[in-house]
């Protein structure tokens, strides 16, 4: 029997380790750290995406499909060698940046993602892939499959044209996209829609076909947003755009859906676990939102060459949408428990944070005032989002206030 919980606490782990990296970055310019930027950054985005998000989903993943299923030596074995290729990273990237070892870790855990999606497919129950929840899972683990293809590419690029060429860049966004906008999302959505058919509520075929369609084009479309910094042609804005907007009507379908359940909602889940969706709700609009705004011929030439307003995006979609969403449903599955107070002590570091790097890049575009303080502002915000997360983690090890919530 697989201890998910101490899995849990490790990807739980990971995620105190990134923002401690963040702190650390944000010092870099108010400090005199002896350190390689650009390579603590790697490290950074690294343990990030694979360290965090990729072990967390991994663990909820299992829960889902392969719990009953007598596969748990091999998912452990294939767990644990994923940590290694990830302590690998951990290990090589703030010291050497793109290298030898660095790039074997990262390889092999691309082969070792290769074979939890293989397991997925495989063992999966055939009455478990019909369900609407298994099919944005599924096409998850292909987008997974298909960002790979950047770093992959990433190799040859650097050999043959440098990292100073577009392709370079290109790769990279590549990859974030089928990792953000594919992986990510569509996974977490599978993973509602677990816990909704769990409880009962059910999303009509109709309506999940409408959503699930229309956000995949989406998905598909909008990959013409990660080389609108190339400065190409308007129709290239165009297809973005159209990817954009069915992504909006795909949330659209699915929240005017989810309405009408509202009061079978409100009766079935926690107050955490509905204060989360709520928020996550509305974070996530934003992102579609913004993401639209970012098509904009006008937007797009901006935001190319404004690495503070691309930050902010990719931190919006990671730390408010798909980071927070993530604690729920660990804590959902109780895997991890959450408080009130510390979930309200993230979305204070999160959006204090937020606010500082828009702003930031608002006041470079819009030539407003930037105080000559600025990066200690944006230090002192990195380091209260490192407190609420230091909050949540040793949470995990108060067996009083644990019994206290079990109870509740």
């Amino acid at each position: 029997m697989i201890n998910l919980k101490k899995y849990s606490l490790l990807a739980l782990g990971y995620f105190f380790l990134i923002a401690l990296l963040g702190v650390l970055l944000r010092s870099f310019s108010v400090s005199n750290f002896n350190f390689n930027y650009k390579y603590v950054v790697h490290t950074h985005s690294h343990i990030a995406l694979l360290g965090w998000v990729y072990t967390a989903l991994m663990i909820l993943i299992y829960k889902l499909y392969l719990n009953n299923i007598s596969i748990s030596k091999k998912f452990k074995r294939l767990f644990w060698v994923t940590q290694i290729t990830i302590l690998g990273m951990l290990l090589s990237f703030p010291f050497t940046g793109y290298a030898f070892f660095s790039i074997l870790f990262s390889t092999l855990f691309l082969v070792a993602s290769y074979a939890f999606c293989h397991m997925v497919f495989k063992h999966t129950p055939l009455k478990m892939k019909q369900t609407n929840s298994y099919k944005c899972v599924q096409i998850g683990l292909w987008y997974m499959v298909i960002s790979s293809l950047g770093p992959l590419a990433l190799g040859i690029i650097m050999s043959t044209m440098g990292s100073a060429s577009s392709w370079y860049r290109n790769a990279i966004y590549f990859y974030l996209h089928f990792q953000y906008n594919g992986w990510f999302i569509m996974a977490l959505f599978g993973i509602l829609f677990y816990t909704l058919k769990q409880n009962n509520i059910q999303v009509s075929n109709n309506t999940f076909k409408r959503f699930f369609v229309l956000m995949n084009i989406g998905v598909v479309l909008t990959l013409a947003i990660s080389i609108l910094w190339m400065k190409v042609h308007t129709y290239i804005n165009i297809i973005a755009g159209i990817g954009a907007l069915f992504q909006i009507l795909a949330f659209g379908i699915l929240v005017k859906r989810i309405i009408t359940l509202n009061h079978q909602i409100k009766h079935s889940f926690s107050k955490n676990y509905l204060s989360i969706l709520k928020i996550v709700l509305i974070f996530f609009s934003i992102k579609l939102l913004l993401q639209f705004t970012g098509t904009l011929p006008s937007i797009s030439s901006t935001i190319a060459s404004n690495i503070h307003l691309i930050i902010g995006y990719l931190h919006w979609i990671f730390l408010g949408v798909c980071s927070f969403l993530l604690l729920g449903f660990l804590n959902y599955f109780k895997f991890i428990q959450l408080t009130k107070g510390c979930l309200n002590f993230y979305l204070l570091g999160f959006l204090l944070m937020e606010f500082v790097i828009l702003y930031n890049g608002i006041a470079i575009w819009k030539n407003l005032y930037l105080p000559e303080k600025q990066p200690y502002f944006i230090l002192a915000c990195s380091v209260i989002f490192l407190f609420a997360l230091m909050y949540i983690f040793l949470l995990q090890f108060n067996t009083k206030k644990i019994n206290k919530l079990k109870k509740t």
